[in-house]
Formats: structure tokens, sequence, C-alpha cells
């Protein structure tokens, strides 16, 4: 890609995503620029890709074509008042941040920016995220692809309309942390048992991962999959009838729906 691209924060997910995408090729270290608070990780992230450090996100801004925006939702505003006089109409805002829609970002960029929203997950760190990506009409096809492109080297990416970007949050933005919990208390049932820990989370884990590909390259119904492992007074349907009993189901969608609620409070508060 013959673009220049900036990072306005290099912490775990603006981190993950610069080693990436310069380890991949698709667009050279030298066409990335970045700034970070935090110089020593900036120096640390240097020393493995010789990227382009700068002395402000203003700088940043300037020397790029299209700025990712990494830093934590409490500070973009100061952050995009800052650096506001160097976007121009060409230029492209990717934000990562949860909950915040576009045209918060159009209310100190101008109706005229042009502003990406995106909502990736921290699996990304290990080459496995999500990434929902939304735009206006603001935004050409060429430049949609081009932001694909940059996603998708830290995972698979979709599209999906602003309205449903808060109501997403549950499902793929902070699922990863319902699934580490199911994976500790397996691997608490299993130490109870006698297996060691460390096993325990090596089985735990692989089980899960395993299961998702299932899921993911058998094109089956999830309830069809689970019936294929419940065989007829065998030990698999005890389990599924306890987690029934306990509300296994209902206890993962309320999770979800609390979520959800907290995902459209933070976008009321930036306006939407």
């Amino acid at each position: 890609m013959n673009i220049k691209l900036g990072f306005i924060g290099a912490g775990n997910m603006g981190a993950a995503m610069i080693k990436s995408i310069a380890r991949s090729g698709i667009v050279p270290a030298g066409n990335i620029y970045i700034y970070d608070l935090d110089m020593f990780k900036l120096e640390e992230l240097k020393k493995e890709i010789d990227i382009n450090l700068q002395e402000s996100s203003l700088k940043v801004v300037e020397e790029s074509d299209i700025i990712i925006l990494a830093v934590k939702p409490n500070v973009i505003k100061n952050v995009l008042e800052n650096c506001k006089t160097a976007f121009n109409e060409a230029k492209i805002l990717v934000s990562i941040a949860v909950g915040i829609p576009i045209s918060f970002y159009k209310s100190i960029l101008g109706n005229g920016s042009k502003i990406i929203r995106t909502m990736p997950n921290t699996p990304a760190l290990v080459g496995e995220g999500m990434t929902l990506i939304s735009f206006d009409n603001s935004i050409g096809a060429e430049e949609i692809s081009e932001v694909k492109k940059l996603f998708e080297c830290i995972g698979k990416v979709e599209f999906l309309e602003e309205k449903l970007m808060s109501e997403v949050t549950a499902l793929t933005g902070s699922s990863p942390a319902y699934v580490y919990m199911f994976i500790e208390a397996m691997a608490d049932a299993a130490v109870q048992s006698g297996i060691p820990r460390k096993l325990a989370y090596k089985l735990a884990a692989q089980a899960l991962l395993g299961s998702a590909k299932m899921v993911l390259e058998t094109d089956k119904h999830p309830g069809e999959l689970k019936d294929q492992v419940c065989s007829p007074s065998g030990t698999t349907i005890e389990a599924v009838a306890a987690l029934e009993k306990n509300g296994f189901r209902y206890a993962v969608m309320d999770a979800m729906r609390e979520c959800t609620k907290r995902a459209r409070e933070i976008a009321e508060a930036y306006g939407k």
C-alpha cells in the first residue's frame, strides 16, 4: 500500500497493530509514524521495528494519510483538539475507541472530515482479533479497502452499520473477558479433580479454541455440534443439564445485556 500510516497511541492494541502491519510488509516500517506519551515504550518499539517516532500527535497527523487513533476514550477530545489543525479532507482518521460515534469526531474536526469507526478486540494481540468497521458516505470504496487490509493484519474484519456498534460491543469487544472466566472456571474444576493447574489451563483453552474452529469451519449450528457430543446416558449430557439448571445461557445473555446497556450510555455521553 502506497500510504503513510500514523499512530497516536502505542498501548497494547496500538503496538499489536504496528508490529503486525510492519511485519506483513503491507506498509513499510519507514512509512509508519508514531507518537505516544510514553517515550520509553516508543524507544523499545523502535528497537524491534524501525519506525518513525514523532514528538507530538500533530506531527503524526502532518506526516500521515491514515491516522489510527489508539488512545483511551477519556482523552480523545484533548488529543484531537491539539492536532486538528493538521487534518484536511484528504486525511482519514480511524478510531478504535469503544462507544464514541462518528458525529463526535466530526464535531471537532469538521463535517467534511473522513472518519472510520472500528472495534477490534484483544485477541488481535495474537493475530486472532475480530474487528468491526463502520463509516459514513464521506469514505470511498478504495479508502475502506485500505483500512480493511490494515485490520486484516490482526485478524478477521466485518462491516457493520454504525447504529449497531454499541449493540455488538458485548459480542466482540467485551466477550474475551467472559471466555477467560469460563477457561478459569473449567481449570479450577480440573484442579479440584487433581489435574495440575498449568495443564488444566492449556486443556481448557484448547477445548475452546477447537470448539470455536468447529463452529467457523463446519458451518453447523452450535446446537447441532453440542448434540454430537452428548451421548445418551453419557457424561456430557449430565454436564449440560447442570449448566441449564444453573441458568448458564441466561447468565451469559444477561451479562451481554448489561454490557450493551453500558455501551449505549457511553455513546449517549458523547452526543449520539
